[in-house]
């Protein structure tokens, strides 16, 4: 059976193991409630949403419909598994998960801004001489003069992080079926209080 479950990051720290020391990762995982399982008949393909972190916030009627009286939830997320044990109304937890598991862990990694193309895109920039005292972090050339136009697609300055990233085979070291926290082994995708999805 597909191990899932949602998340929500707390922070990194440090625990001993085997009188060695390893840096983990602190997440603060379910409980989840099963809100809809999608199967091929009805919708075309296999699926569970599960809703997470419960909220007193006022939902609009449609999604109050939708819920059924299980709970007010602020995240909704859907996994594309399929298993006939599952049913709506269910709670996952962390007690699913196992010492020495391997997860997949995805969300959206820190914002850092307005960035340039030596941070953003790892470009080496301008000679120190030459008379290029100011031209250090330059991007240098960006296209030839016979389009007379600026070639899309091209790695320039602009918006960095805040994007989709996933981390695979990560290892569960630890947990804490009590407060519903998984340590994992290494770093994570995202800030404090970023919502996690763990696959195993």
């Amino acid at each position: 059976m597909k191990k899932f479950i949602l998340g929500k990051k707390l922070k990194m720290t440090q625990i001993w193991k085997d009188d060695k020391v390893i840096p983990v990762t602190l997440i603060e995982a379910g409980p989840v409630t099963v809100t809809q399982v999608k199967t091929k008949e009805k919708d075309g393909y296999e699926a569970v949403q599960v809703g997470f972190d419960a909220s007193k916030k006022k939902i609009n009627k449609p999604l109050a419909g939708h819920l059924k009286n299980m709970g007010n939830f602020r995240y909704l997320r859907e996994f594309r598994v399929s298993n006939p044990e599952i049913k709506i109304g269910g709670v996952l937890d962390v007690s699913q998960f196992n010492e020495g598991d391997k997860v997949k862990i995805s969300g959206l990694n820190k914002g850092r801004g307005f960035q340039g193309v030596v941070k953003r895109h790892g470009f080496g920039g301008g000679p120190k001489t030459h008379g290029q005292k100011n031209r250090l972090r330059a991007p240098g050339s960006i296209g030839a003069t016979a389009p007379q136009r600026v070639i899309p697609g091209l790695k320039m300055a602009g918006h960095m992080g805040q994007e989709r990233t996933a981390v695979k085979n990560l290892i569960i070291v630890g947990i804490d079926k009590d407060r519903n926290i998984l340590m994992i082994k290494g770093a994570v995708p995202g800030m404090r209080k970023t919502l996690l999805e763990i696959q195993g």
